[in-house]
């Protein structure tokens, strides 16, 4: 009977293993180029192929990451991105790679990725980072020091805040060619065309001189 119940179980694990996909779909063969033009090219998930005959090195190849990111703005961070539109070698792969500067408690706002998973590491200073749950929105927070590693599950509003008063730096490796970023507060109150202030106001409890206020601010 014993033996029974594993097979079954077996079976179920093994049909749940063949049901499971990436969140982005695996490559069909061992590398496909993103190409603008596709005269010459085959469509597959992601972008289109470019001709392997004509791939070269320089299409895995991104510089300039040691290269330090502009955070004179308002937040006082600056996010390099480096996906799939930037390093064409990405495509039907599922990953890329970002660097995160901060100046002394700048901070990466409350975003999330729609398309990806992000797992980040802390090369120097200290950030306050955190994530909130789908409802009823538990959060969940620590705070990292150098060679610290925190990751933040796909589409979960998260951040990261350098609560140190030098400058902060972290790479994160995101687990999607292209996985977008949506800036909670960009998107609420800095959305083309702007979204109706009468929405806004119910869904905040804010009087509307704030949320003009607020718009008027993205």
């Amino acid at each position: 009977m014993k033996g029974v119940h594993f097979l079954v179980t077996l079976a179920l694990l093994a049909l749940a293993t063949s049901l499971a996909s990436a969140y982005d779909p695996s490559p069909l063969q061992d590398f496909c180029v993103a190409i603008n033009n596709t005269n010459s090219a085959v469509f597959v998930n992601g972008k289109f192929c470019k001709d392997p005959a004509i791939v070269t090195a320089n299409d895995f190849f991104f510089p300039g990451l040691n290269v330090p990111g502009n955070t004179g703005n308002k937040v006082g961070s600056n996010v390099t991105l480096v996906n799939v539109d930037k390093l064409p070698g990405l495509n039907t792969l599922g990953i890329s790679l970002a660097r995160l500067d901060f100046a002394p408690y700048g901070l990466n706002p409350p975003h999330t990725h729609p398309r990806g998973t992000e797992i980040l590491v802390v090369v120097e200073g200290t950030l306050y980072v955190g994530f909130v749950t789908s409802n009823p929105n538990k959060l969940f927070t620590k705070v990292l020091n150098k060679g610290d590693v925190f990751v933040f599950p796909i589409g979960l509003i998260h951040f990261q805040f350098n609560i140190g008063q030098t400058n902060a730096l972290a790479f994160a490796s995101l687990s999607s060619q292209n996985p977008g970023v949506i800036t909670i507060a960009n998107a609420v109150f800095g959305s083309t065309p702007p979204i109706n202030p009468d929405v806004l106001i119910k869904a905040f409890q804010l009087d509307k001189n704030v949320v003009d206020y607020l718009q008027k601010q993205f």
